[in-house]
C-alpha cells in the first residue's frame, strides 16, 4: 500500500525545482488518497537564475527535508532537520518517540548550530558563484561539441547528453584515463543513454582544466 510521496526539489541532478502548479497538484493527489507528501530539499538555495514561480514544500501540508550537508556543506557534521508544514505537524509525537529510540544527533553540533547557520548565506554565496562560474565555463567550453549541457535550474551538478558511440561507463573509464573524473547517467537510473553527471562544486581552475581534457576526448 502506498503510504507517501517523495519528491526531490531541486531533483538531483538535473536540477529542475518544483513549480507551484506542480506542487499544488502533489498536495492535492496526497490529500485525495491519504498520503504524506515528503519534499526533500537539500539543494533548494542553489538556484543558478531567478525563477519566481519555483515552490518549497516548507508552506504545504509536507515533511520538508534539509541538512547540514548542503546548507553548508558540512556533510561530516551529521546533522538534517524535518519542517513540518500545516497538517503534517500532527506526527511530530511520532517523530520525536523515532528520534529517541534510536541514536540520536550529537550534542556538540547541536550546540554549534545557531553559530553555524549564522554562516549560511555566506558560505552559501560562495557555492551559488562556484557552480554559476564553473557552469557558465562548461556551457562555453562545450558549444559547438559533441556533447550538450542539458537545461539546469539549481543544485550542483550539471547533465550531459553524449554521443552513444560508447557506453556510459565506456565514456567515464576513457574520461578517468584523461584525469577527468565523471559519473555515468545510470549512477542515477537515467532510463536511456549516454549521460554523464559532471560536479560543479570543483575549484574553478581544476574544472576549467578538466573541461578542456573533455572537450578533446569528445573530438
Amino acid at each position: 500500500m502506498t503510504r507517501a510521496l517523495v519528491a526531490v526539489n531541486p531533483n538531483n541532478p538535473t536540477g529542475s525545482y518544483l513549480k507551484r502548479g506542480e506542487l499544488a497538484d502533489l498536495a492535492g493527489l496526497c490529500a485525495a488518497h491519504d498520503l504524506a507528501l515528503i519534499s526533500d530539499e537539500v539543494f533548494f538555495d542553489y538556484a543558478l537564475g531567478g525563477d519566481a514561480d519555483r515552490a518549497s514544500a516548507v508552506s504545504a501540508d509536507a515533511f520538508t527535508l534539509n541538512g547540514l550537508s548542503k546548507a553548508l556543506g558540512l556533510p561530516q557534521l551529521k546533522l538534517g532537520w524535518i519542517a513540518l508544514g500545516g497538517a503534517a505537524a500532527a506526527a511530530l509525537p511520532r517523530l520525536e518517540l523515532i528520534a529517541d529510540t534510536y541514536l540520536s544527533v550529537g550534542t556538540p553540533v547541536q550546540a554549534a548550530l545557531p553559530r553555524l547557520l549564522a554562516l549560511a548565506r555566506d558560505v552559501q554565496g560562495r557555492i551559488r558563484a562556484r557552480t554559476r562560474t564553473n557552469l557558465d565555463l562548461l556551457r562555453d567550453q562545450l558549444a559547438g561539441s559533441a556533447a550538450h549541457v542539458l537545461r539546469l535550474e539549481g543544485g550542483w551538478s550539471a547533465v550531459l547528453r553524449v554521443p552513444r558511440l560508447r557506453s556510459e561507463e565506456e565514456w567515464a573509464l576513457a574520461l578517468l584515463d584523461a584525469g577527468v573524473l565523471v559519473q555515468p547517467g545510470y549512477f542515477y537510473d537515467f532510463d536511456s543513454e549516454a549521460f554523464l553527471v559532471v560536479s560543479l562544486l570543483t575549484p574553478e581552475a581544476v574544472f576549467a582544466a578538466g573541461v578542456r581534457r573533455l572537450r578533446a576526448r569528445l573530438q
